[in-house]
């Protein structure tokens, strides 16, 4: 997670996690050789969390393999839950969602979710939480 590029995302992130917003919900939006988009409880790509969107945070960092961005409309200042992993390098992304992060190990994991607009058995994630909270997972 990059808190120095982008606070307001990391923080969401990490309160949705610790709340346990992310458990259960499904990689809703994965398309092969681009990227898998989750992090809406409802599963259809329209839900998010009650907490107000946050403002756009762009920032110097690319959309390479393994980048973690935020999901959004047409409206730069409407991210909230919903996130997105790159598969591959999206260069046209960059400055036009806010970059938060990116997946440092299990790259395998994220090569494995199950592709399609929704997915036919979408991947879940079980359990999200912060690392820095449970230091012996």
């Amino acid at each position: 997670m990059r808190p120095d590029k982008a606070p307001k995302h990391v923080e969401r992130l990490k309160t949705l996690a610790r709340r346990g917003f992310y458990d259960n919900t499904v990689f809703h939006r994965v398309i092969d050789g681009f990227m898998a988009q989750g992090g809406d409880p409802t599963g259809t790509g329209m839900g998010g969390s009650d907490l107000p969107d946050l403002p756009a945070e762009f920032n110097d960092l690319q959309h390479l393999r393994g980048t973690a961005s935020m999901a959004r409309t047409n409206d730069p200042n409407s991210a909230n839950s919903q996130f997105f992993i790159c598969f591959d390098a999206a260069f046209f992304l960059d400055g036009q969602y806010t970059v938060w992060g990116r997946v440092i190990e299990g790259m395998d994991a994220v090569d494995g979710i199950a592709r399609g607009e929704p997915p036919a058995s979408p991947t879940k994630i079980l359990r999200a939480y912060v690392l820095a909270d449970h230091p012996t997972q």
